[in-house]
């Protein structure tokens, strides 16, 4: 097919010598004596390098031709580079988008081992790599004007002795947060800070989570990303940033310090303040997918330097005598369908591919060792974990992370779901790998909304999902348990809508899930009803009490525990304004809400009883003593097969023996903690529950209450009964 030659563009720009170079490392390695540039393109026929300076306004681009090429990696090198230098590539080379070759020359290409970006990428013809008039044609537009660059970084930075934190996962509690989102409205916060990094490394934020009681701040994706051309058409964007088209560089969107490479060294200083205070800083990473979308995306990177690589392939047409029988008799690739998508977001990461495997782990590596960050929750997971088509838990990347010796000690966190029907595998990742448990969100959503049909499944979620993940070896930590996270009704939007209202978004309320688990008690959305809200609060509160304290990793999302909404939008991905940050005014706040989250955290970490590494046995942990676990009827005896068969009971209780626990200390030494005993009544209607009469815990106190007729610190003995308003939780501490 036809390709566009270098002729076309020999205009734009000056054509210079360059020294050989090396092939590693790749990307642009800066040195005060000259900077190596290298790139991986397997398939070109020729590749240069292109540096950008600013004159009178206009770019000036020169081009230095990489005449050496050493096992698909071409390279070079050059004196005199400094620091926020801008740069990209092009390459030249066959034009046959059905074998995988999308090479054109006119197209400006980011560094994929880039270390930061430069410039706003912009929605134009230019930047699409074929004619729209004819996309079986290329397009021979210069996509230089409408696109970014990558910068050449020094790395240097004082770290002052900070490490990555390594805090056990049975210590950990993790709050979900947008960069941009948490500080944009924050008046404590400088306003030239609103919405970066250095925003979040202020006093006022630092001391705000330090408050609540979080250990980790788990960031929603910062690498440079691109949002997709329909949202852009529509005036919106990719607000939670899921769609990367930069594995090593820092968002500069979310930068104070420019767009020149200062966004690394801001990011830097945002985790070593974070450090300071004792936080550490968890990435949500997207490899499975890039922003250059499906066939008809955009030229942004990858797709111009290893099409064929570096996005998985649809199979082609296999012979067979009857074509009803295989499932890839009616593939017929062509310019359209050459792509296998498993992620929703039009292509798929390869990482069966060698190169696309030492991308995603050079890039893992880089974000430990170079930047600190303490670990990664992988967005859809199962589309990473195939040996070409099938899920394979022994597939290249899980190995190499399981032994690679930085990436096996950090924070491993699985979304174990992807876009496919064979995708969904939560309770299935290996170890080390802790898994989003979504079975515990919707059970407990459904418990304290009355519609769980008993509470069977509820006590297996409360005692850390055994069912899940304790089969091969692995711990209750191995669940991170969450009612909300960013996809989704907020907490107060769970308890204040039936339905999803996400009209804002264009789609006609088309887009978000429609299986919810919510109740908006009476009436849908705000109202001016003081029983209503009162009951939504309770609701709230109810629920992030039972998060904090159930055995797994608690994940709380940022606003939720002050009563952020969006307005019911289930789905705010494209919301970058008031609908998706958080609002710091304390006139609306659900500071009730927050004063129990912060009261169950506190416990949590004062007691190890409430944290527990060990399985729950439901025996003695000493001969002669209590059992480790109770589950108690509202009565104050412990259930009975009827009772866990009884569909309609919607209280339980929970014992949890602290004296002595079944795990041991740090020495080998026998641990003494109190002893909890916990109420949940999701009912409707008062219930009276009786604390049962034993030898071990005689009397005890009122550690937190969502029952505004129960006081926190009042007095209990064994054998009392207490009445329980209808939807209310209650934590009993024995002395």
């Amino acid at each position: 097919m036809r390709r566009v030659e270098p002729g076309i563009w020999s205009k734009l720009g000056e054509t210079a010598a360059i020294w050989p170079g090396r092939n590693w490392p790749l990307g642009a390695d800066w040195s005060e004596e000259w900077t190596n540039f290298a790139v991986y393109s397997p398939g070109a026929t020729a590749v240069w390098l292109c540096l950008f300076e600013e004159e009178d306004g206009v770019d000036k681009e020169t081009r230095y031709p990489l005449t050496e090429r050493s096992l698909g990696i071409w390279h070079g090198g050059l004196p005199g580079i400094r620091p926020g230098q801008r740069y990209g590539y092009r390459a030249d080379g066959p034009w046959n988008p059905t074998e995988g070759h999308r090479f054109n020359v006119n197209k400006l290409l980011l560094d994929p081992y880039g270390l930061a970006t430069s410039g706003t990428i912009r929605n134009e013809q230019a930047l699409f790599g074929y004619d729209w008039d004819d996309p079986t044609q290329p397009d021979g537009a210069d996509s230089a004007s409408v696109t970014g660059r990558s910068v050449v970084v020094d790395p240097a930075f004082d770290w002052e002795g900070d490490e990555p934190m390594k805090i056990r996962w049975r210590d950990t509690v993790i709050y979900e947060l947008h960069v941009k989102g948490f500080t944009k409205l924050h008046d404590r916060v400088p306003e030239e800070l609103r919405g970066t990094y250095a925003g979040l490394a202020t006093a006022p934020v630092v001391e705000y989570l330090q408050d609540l009681g979080v250990t980790a701040v788990e960031l929603l994706p910062v690498h440079a990303s691109f949002s997709e051309p329909s949202l852009l058409e529509r005036g919106l964007t990719n607000y939670w940033g899921y769609n990367t088209i930069s594995f090593f560089a820092p968002d500069a969107a979310y930068s104070a310090s420019g767009d020149r490479g200062g966004q690394v060294t801001e990011f830097k200083q945002m985790v070593k303040a974070l450090h300071r205070a004792g936080i550490e800083v968890i990435l949500d990473v997207v490899y499975n997918h890039t922003a250059e979308a499906g066939p008809m995306g955009p030229t942004l990177s990858f797709r111009g330097l290893d099409d064929r690589g570096f996005y998985k392939r649809l199979m082609p047409p296999i012979p067979h005598d009857d074509p009803h029988d295989d499932p890839g008799h009616d593939f017929n690739p062509g310019f359209n369908d050459t792509y296998w998508d498993v992620t929703g977001c039009g292509n798929t990461v390869n990482s069966w591919d060698d190169l696309a495997l030492r991308l995603i782990l050079d890039s893992l590596r880089y974000w430990v060792t170079e930047m600190h960050v303490d670990g990664f929750r992988f967005d859809l997971m199962p589309a990473l974990c195939r040996t070409g088509y099938e899920i394979d838990f022994h597939n290249a990347l899980l190995i190499a992370i399981g032994q690679d010796p930085v990436l096996r000690h950090v924070k491993l966190i699985a979304e174990p779901w992807d876009a496919s029907m064979d995708g969904y595998l939560v309770g299935r990742m290996p170890p080390p790998w802790v898994e989003w448990n979504d079975q515990f969100r919707d059970t407990i959503r459904d418990f304290w909304r009355g519609a769980s049909g008993g509470i069977r499944d509820v006590a297996t979620r409360l005692a850390g999902s055994s069912d899940l993940y304790a089969d091969d070896g692995r711990s209750a930590y191995n669940s991170v348990n969450f009612i909300t996270a960013h996809d989704g009704f907020t907490l107060r939007d769970l308890v204040s809508y039936e339905r999803k209202h996400n009209e804002a978004n264009g789609e006609d309320n088309r887009d978000g899930s429609d299986n919810n688990r919510s109740g908006n008690h009476g009436a849908e959305g705000p109202t001016d009803d003081p029983a209503i809200n009162a009951l939504r609060r309770r609701q709230a509160a109810n629920m992030m009490a039972t998060l904090c304290l159930a055995n797994g990793v608690p994940m709380i999302t940022a606003g939720d525990e002050r009563g952020r909404t969006q307005r019911g939008n289930n789905n705010a991905y494209c919301q970058d304004n008031e609908i998706s940050w958080v609002d710091w005014r304390p006139d609306d706040a659900w500071l009730d809400v927050y004063e129990i989250t912060k009261t169950a955290l506190a416990l949590r970490r004062q007691h190890a009883v409430l944290r527990q590494r060990h399985w729950f046995e439901g025996r003695p942990t000493i001969v002669g003593g209590p059992k480790d676990i109770v589950w108690l009827h509202p009565d104050g005896r412990e259930m009975s097969d009827e009772d866990w068969n009884d569909e309609g009971l919607a209280v339980l209780g929970t014992f949890l023996n602290g004296s002595p626990l079944r795990e041991p200390g740090p020495h080998g030494e026998q641990q003494i903690d109190a002893s909890f005993l916990l109420w949940s009544n999701a009912s409707d209607h008062e219930v009276t529950v009786r604390l049962p009469p034993n030898q071990w815990v005689q009397a005890g106190e009122v550690a937190l209450s969502t029952d505004p007729a129960i006081v926190t610190g009042s007095r209990v003995k064994a054998g009392a009964r207490i009445k329980l308003g209808p939807k209310t939780f209650l934590a009993l501490r024995g002395r």
